[in-house]
């Protein structure tokens, strides 16, 4: 059943629990989620981040993601993620996307505030719910993904200057109207190299100034306890990706270890060994952020 990240969140914010939003840049990972989120009778959101155009280009693989929404037994968001232009932006809605993150937090704050609040007319004007970011989330030198280069807590000498600032967020969310925001406390893109320092008080502080679904960008690796806490801070949407591909590329390996004994194998092997290790892998996530 194809929703929007509005209606989703909405749900998730007054229970609470967080809905996990996994990117599928694949058929494997796209059958992998929808499959894991109807077994646990779980709502859940496909995305595309843009940084994946490398790998299948949107207008591939979005009718793809869109029919195994309004297929699925359960509900289900599509969304753009990490969308840098208002051209692909634009491009997601008229696809039929449901919801789309223009992501502008790189750019000086008051570009960010003006060009949001542009993308925000728009898609709601389509009935497009919208994500925006204020603040910074880390990126591992493994597996990160988004195209910044790789950085850490260590290399900044006030986290203030990148964690999300409270007053700053209500400011932006205010003027802009988006429909829920990306906040930045301390988690990682890609691979956690080691444990990170999460400023889980700061989504308290922050849900003190506004009252809307806050978003986990980074949320592969980080601890069971640290999930849950950060859920009842206010966390609603966690997007989850470079574990679940990682459990991908473990079932691939266990069949050429086939092969190497000598046994024939075929790709189709490959292809469902992949999508039972993804499955499994994004199941046992759900579980988490279901439960807080």
């Amino acid at each position: 059943m194809l929703v929007t990240l509005k209606e989703l969140l909405k749900d998730a914010k007054r229970t609470p629990y967080a809905v996990g939003a996994i990117n599928v840049p694949n058929l494997e990972a796209i059958r992998a989620v929808v499959e894991a989120a109807e077994e646990l009778n779980s709502p859940v959101i496909l995305q595309h981040a843009e940084v994946h155009e490398n790998l299948v280009r949107l207008e591939e693989i979005g009718p793809v993601m869109l029919d195994y929404a309004r297929r699925a037994k359960v509900p289900v968001a599509v969304h753009l993620d990490h969308g840098a232009s208002f051209d692909m932006c634009v491009q997601a809605i008229r696809l039929g996307f449901t919801s789309i993150m223009y992501d502008a937090s790189s750019k000086p704050y008051e570009v960010n505030l003006a060009e949001t609040k542009e993308i925000v007319k728009i898609a709601h004007a389509a009935g497009v719910s919208v994500e925006a970011e204020l603040g910074h989330i880390f990126t591992s030198a493994v597996g990160g993904g988004e195209g910044r280069g790789s950085d850490s807590s260590e290399d900044y000498d006030d986290l203030e200057d990148v964690y999300t600032d409270p007053d700053m967020a209500k400011a932006f969310v205010e003027e802009t109207g988006v429909d829920c925001l990306a906040i930045g406390f301390g988690t990682v893109h890609g691979i956690y190299l080691k444990e990170p320092k999460l400023d889980l008080d700061r989504i308290l502080q922050i849900k003190n100034k506004i009252d809307i679904p806050f978003v986990m960008h980074g949320g592969s690796g980080v601890s069971e306890a640290d999930y849950k806490t950060a859920i009842r801070n206010g966390i609603c949407k966690i997007n989850y990706y470079t574990y679940m591909n990682k459990a991908g590329g473990k079932g691939v390996i266990e069949c050429l270890k086939k092969m190497i004994a000598g046994e024939t194998v075929f790709f189709d092997e490959l292809s469902l060994a992949a999508t039972a290790e993804m499955k499994k892998n994004v199941k046992e996530a759900m579980k988490i952020f279901m439960n807080p």
